[in-house]
């Protein structure tokens, strides 16, 4: 989805893919992490352990049966009562995951003069700013096929290491993996990639039982369209390229073709109880943390809490 305007030589620079950005961001590291810690400072005031479920002796909340899961674990009381199987869960204030993927892929160098920043450099600022918020809330976080969960206080810098260091060309969607049931996983991406490729990223991450957000990086020309004229519209990723002799006529197809991608997300995540947020380069990076802060920790959407009041989207809220 992203697009390159021959004109603009800032948008022409976005759509490089070649070792000089990865110096670029290299030399960008100092500057985004301090960033993320000055916006993680905003929310991160008496943050503190958050209720899980886990070994414990306080009642949390009734969640669906999984398939797989051994039928002893099955609560027949609370399943008797409607159709469906219940599993009782504990309560549990020990730290647990938090997966972070921040998306690498060449369509996130894209900056338009609409924007701030490029995609890449919000996303990065993003990741680093939740994983601040979580590890000073007593949270482990690593990054799917980069580095182990941690919850060291300078999780940033190891964060920032293995990213500059890290030769891997990386795709948009993380890399299968398992993980646990109690973990929760956090995808930053533009997410244009292909519906069937998103369906499969859903089903291998939510097999396990684990929670989910996603927000999608866009920059505000992806939104907007602002294009007349001749334009040429190169695709990041190596899809080639297409003239429009009048761009303008191009924009209420495109409009409702991104309507019905986005529409195609939400019912996934929807499905699974998953977040799903927007977030456009031209806003506040604060603005969507604190989005964030409000969604990880809180149950998910059909969760049967306890009666007793649970902070719901709360970091570190105690109930």
């Amino acid at each position: 989805m992203a697009v390159t305007q021959r004109a603009d030589k800032q948008e022409i620079k976005a759509t490089q893919h070649a070792s000089g950005e990865a110096r670029t961001l290299a030399e960008a590291m100092p500057r985004l992490i301090l960033e993320a810690r000055r916006i993680a400072a905003t929310v991160i005031h008496g943050l503190h352990g958050r209720k899980r479920a886990g070994p414990g002796e306080n009642f949390w909340q009734y969640r669906r049966f999984l398939s797989g899961e051994p039928a002893r674990r099955v609560d027949w009381r609370r399943s008797a009562r409607d159709e469906h199987l219940y599993v009782r869960e504990q309560e549990w204030e020990a730290a647990h995951t938090v997966w972070l993927w921040a998306d690498r892929s060449p369509s996130m160098h894209f900056k338009s003069h609409l924007a701030q920043e490029s995609k890449l450099e919000r996303c990065l600022v993003v990741a680093f700013a939740v994983a601040e918020v979580l590890v000073q809330a007593g949270e482990r976080v690593g990054i799917p096929g980069l580095m182990r969960p941690t919850g060291s206080r300078n999780v940033l810098d190891k964060m920032a290491n293995a990213i500059v260091h890290d030769v891997t060309e990386r795709p948009s969607l993380p890399p299968a993996f398992a993980p646990s049931s109690l973990a929760e996983i956090v995808v930053v991406s533009d997410f244009w990639s292909p519906t069937p490729e998103l369906r499969k990223m859903f089903s291998q991450l939510s097999a396990s039982g684990a929670h989910g957000h996603t927000v999608q990086i866009v920059d505000p020309a992806e939104e907007t369209f602002p294009y007349s004229g001749r334009v040429e519209f190169i695709e990041p990723e190596g899809a080639g390229s297409i003239t429009a002799g009048r761009a303008e006529t191009w924009k209420a197809e495109y409009e409702t073709r991104v309507a019905q991608h986005r529409a195609a997300i939400r019912a996934e995540t929807d499905k699974l109880g998953w977040s799903f947020t927007i977030h456009r380069t031209d806003r506040t990076a604060t603005e969507l943390l604190l989005a964030l802060h409000a969604r990880l920790g809180a149950p998910p959407p059909g969760a049967i809490v306890s009666g007793r009041s649970r902070v719901a989207g709360q970091v570190g809220g105690r109930a």
